[in-house]
Protein backbone atom coordinates (compact mmCIF):
# COMPACT_ATOMS: atom_id res chain seq x y z
CA UNK A 1 0.00 0.00 0.00
CA UNK A 2 1.18 3.64 -0.85
CA UNK A 3 1.46 5.77 2.15
CA UNK A 4 0.15 9.76 1.53
CA UNK A 5 4.00 11.06 1.22
CA UNK A 6 5.03 8.86 -1.58
CA UNK A 7 1.83 9.39 -3.44
CA UNK A 8 2.41 13.04 -3.22
CA UNK A 9 5.89 12.79 -4.11
CA UNK A 10 4.85 10.64 -7.28
CA UNK A 11 2.25 13.55 -8.08
CA UNK A 12 4.62 16.62 -7.72
CA UNK A 13 7.45 14.38 -9.75
CA UNK A 14 4.58 13.20 -12.28
CA UNK A 15 3.96 17.24 -12.46
CA UNK A 16 6.80 18.70 -13.19
CA UNK A 17 7.61 16.03 -16.18
CA UNK A 18 3.90 17.66 -17.37
CA UNK A 19 5.54 20.96 -16.78
CA UNK A 20 8.93 20.31 -18.90
CA UNK A 21 6.90 18.27 -21.60
CA UNK A 22 4.43 21.50 -22.24
CA UNK A 23 7.49 23.94 -21.59
CA UNK A 24 9.33 22.19 -24.33
CA UNK A 25 6.51 22.11 -26.92
CA UNK A 26 6.06 25.89 -26.28
CA UNK A 27 9.84 26.69 -26.93
CA UNK A 28 9.58 24.21 -30.04
CA UNK A 29 6.99 26.58 -31.20
CA UNK A 30 8.98 30.11 -30.64
CA UNK A 31 11.69 28.41 -32.49
CA UNK A 32 9.21 27.36 -35.20
CA UNK A 33 7.42 31.18 -34.95
CA UNK A 34 10.75 32.71 -35.68
CA UNK A 35 11.37 31.44 -39.04
CA UNK A 36 7.52 31.53 -40.14
CA UNK A 37 7.00 35.22 -38.70
CA UNK A 38 10.32 36.08 -40.38
CA UNK A 39 9.87 34.69 -43.85
CA UNK A 40 6.21 35.99 -44.30
CA UNK A 41 7.19 39.22 -42.68
CA UNK A 42 4.24 38.35 -40.39
CA UNK A 43 5.58 41.18 -37.95
CA UNK A 44 3.04 40.19 -34.88
CA UNK A 45 3.87 36.23 -34.91
CA UNK A 46 7.80 37.77 -35.06
CA UNK A 47 7.82 39.96 -32.29
CA UNK A 48 5.25 37.92 -30.12
CA UNK A 49 8.28 35.42 -29.65
CA UNK A 50 10.36 37.99 -28.03
CA UNK A 51 10.74 39.36 -24.17
CA UNK A 52 10.14 43.43 -24.28
CA UNK A 53 14.12 43.55 -23.31
CA UNK A 54 15.42 40.63 -25.07
CA UNK A 55 18.90 40.58 -26.74
CA UNK A 56 19.17 39.64 -30.70
CA UNK A 57 22.72 39.72 -31.42
CA UNK A 58 23.25 38.66 -35.35
CA UNK A 59 26.34 39.34 -35.10
CA UNK A 60 29.10 40.65 -37.97
CA UNK A 61 28.06 42.69 -40.45
CA UNK A 62 24.51 43.21 -38.85
CA UNK A 63 25.49 43.87 -35.44
CA UNK A 64 23.33 43.62 -31.66
CA UNK A 65 19.69 44.42 -31.05
CA UNK A 66 18.31 45.52 -27.85
CA UNK A 67 14.39 45.26 -26.81
CA UNK A 68 11.57 45.43 -29.16
CA UNK A 69 12.24 48.70 -30.89
CA UNK A 70 15.94 47.74 -31.91
CA UNK A 71 14.69 44.56 -33.33
CA UNK A 72 12.00 46.08 -35.07
CA UNK A 73 14.94 48.54 -36.67
CA UNK A 74 17.09 45.06 -37.38
CA UNK A 75 14.40 43.42 -38.87
CA UNK A 76 12.58 46.28 -40.86
CA UNK A 77 15.63 48.63 -42.30
CA UNK A 78 18.46 46.50 -41.84
CA UNK A 79 17.32 42.54 -42.78
CA UNK A 80 13.83 43.32 -45.04
CA UNK A 81 15.37 45.58 -47.29
CA UNK A 82 18.62 43.15 -48.23
CA UNK A 83 16.28 40.61 -48.44
CA UNK A 84 13.31 39.73 -51.08
CA UNK A 85 12.32 36.88 -49.65
CA UNK A 86 14.02 33.73 -47.36
CA UNK A 87 13.39 30.39 -45.86
CA UNK A 88 14.28 29.48 -42.84
CA UNK A 89 15.11 25.29 -41.89
CA UNK A 90 15.87 25.16 -38.57
CA UNK A 91 17.07 21.65 -36.80
CA UNK A 92 18.56 19.45 -34.02
CA UNK A 93 17.19 21.64 -30.92
CA UNK A 94 18.79 21.06 -28.21
CA UNK A 95 17.03 21.94 -24.45
CA UNK A 96 18.73 21.99 -21.14
CA UNK A 97 16.65 23.47 -18.57
CA UNK A 98 18.16 25.60 -15.73
CA UNK A 99 15.30 25.75 -13.64
CA UNK A 100 11.79 25.44 -14.31
CA UNK A 101 11.58 29.21 -16.06
CA UNK A 102 14.82 28.92 -17.40
CA UNK A 103 16.15 27.06 -20.51
CA UNK A 104 18.83 27.23 -22.98
CA UNK A 105 18.47 25.64 -26.58
CA UNK A 106 20.37 25.16 -29.58
CA UNK A 107 19.50 24.94 -33.47
CA UNK A 108 20.83 25.03 -36.52
CA UNK A 109 19.78 27.02 -39.34
CA UNK A 110 20.12 27.19 -43.09
CA UNK A 111 18.55 29.39 -45.06
CA UNK A 112 18.26 30.34 -48.40
CA UNK A 113 17.18 33.52 -49.75
CA UNK A 114 17.25 36.29 -52.31
CA UNK A 115 18.74 39.99 -52.61
CA UNK A 116 16.34 42.30 -53.40
CA UNK A 117 19.01 42.51 -56.57
CA UNK A 118 17.85 38.68 -56.88
CA UNK A 119 20.59 37.40 -55.98
CA UNK A 120 20.13 33.73 -54.15
CA UNK A 121 21.98 33.56 -51.01
CA UNK A 122 23.00 30.29 -48.67
CA UNK A 123 23.58 30.55 -45.14
CA UNK A 124 24.26 28.26 -42.38
CA UNK A 125 24.20 29.43 -38.58
CA UNK A 126 23.63 27.96 -35.19
CA UNK A 127 21.31 29.86 -32.73
CA UNK A 128 22.38 29.38 -29.33
CA UNK A 129 19.47 30.49 -27.47
CA UNK A 130 18.23 32.28 -23.59
CA UNK A 131 14.42 31.35 -22.94
CA UNK A 132 12.61 32.75 -20.23
CA UNK A 133 9.28 31.95 -18.65
CA UNK A 134 7.35 35.41 -17.29
CA UNK A 135 3.93 35.81 -16.24
CA UNK A 136 3.42 32.39 -17.55
CA UNK A 137 4.75 32.87 -20.74
CA UNK A 138 7.84 31.15 -22.63
CA UNK A 139 9.59 33.88 -25.08
CA UNK A 140 13.12 34.28 -26.14
CA UNK A 141 15.63 36.38 -23.79
CA UNK A 142 18.48 35.92 -25.90
CA UNK A 143 19.66 34.84 -29.43
CA UNK A 144 23.14 34.95 -30.57
CA UNK A 145 23.66 34.22 -34.43
CA UNK A 146 26.89 32.22 -35.16
CA UNK A 147 26.65 32.91 -39.20
CA UNK A 148 28.92 29.74 -40.62
CA UNK A 149 28.82 31.02 -44.20
CA UNK A 150 26.63 33.46 -46.26
CA UNK A 151 27.18 32.86 -50.00
CA UNK A 152 25.70 33.70 -53.09
CA UNK A 153 24.89 30.94 -55.15
CA UNK A 154 25.99 32.04 -58.61
CA UNK A 155 23.77 31.26 -61.71
CA UNK A 156 20.29 30.04 -59.80
CA UNK A 157 17.18 31.92 -59.52
CA UNK A 158 14.14 31.62 -56.90
CA UNK A 159 10.86 31.26 -58.84
CA UNK A 160 7.49 29.85 -58.88
CA UNK A 161 7.20 26.83 -60.15
CA UNK A 162 6.16 26.23 -63.85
Amino acid sequence: MTDLATLTQQIETLSRQVDELTSRAAIRDLVSNYCLGFDSHDWDRFISIWHEDAVWDIGPPFGIFSGHQEIHQAVHDVLYPFWRESHHLSTNLLLTFESPDVAQGVCNVDCMGASVEDEVQMVGATYTDRFERRNGAWKIARRDVELHYFNPIHNIEMSAPA
